[in-house]
């Protein structure tokens, strides 16, 4: 029995063989346009990312102003689904608000 249990310890994985690292972050941005009023902007930055109103209204001006603005910093799945969401809302409201997930 010594044999096999031998065999067995040598195969388990120990805290040391591990490499674990940190989920690459990801940041949801949107994108100026023609059409999307500031005011939508501001209400999916509360709605979907929970931002508080002076913490949209921020990030709503630097998409105006400079062409994009990040909404927020997630894991890959959590910033792909946030962009969707806020596609989906844009859309259903008529506006043609342009939501990506991009790697940090």
């Amino acid at each position: 029995m010594e044999h096999i249990s031998n065999k067995f310890e040598s195969e388990l994985i120990t805290e040391q063989n591990i490499n674990v690292r940190e989920p690459k972050p990801y940041n949801v941005v949107l994108y100026n346009d023609n059409y999307t009023t500031m005011d939508f902007v501001i209400y999916v930055l509360e709605k979907v990312f929970h931002h508080p109103h002076e913490i949209a209204r921020k990030i709503m001006l630097d998409v105006h102003e400079k062409g994009k603005g990040i909404a927020g910093t997630y894991t890959r799945d959590i910033a792909e689904t946030k962009a969707s969401q806020t596609r989906t809302i844009a859309k259903e409201h008529n506006y043609p608000l342009k939501c990506v997930a991009e790697p940090v």
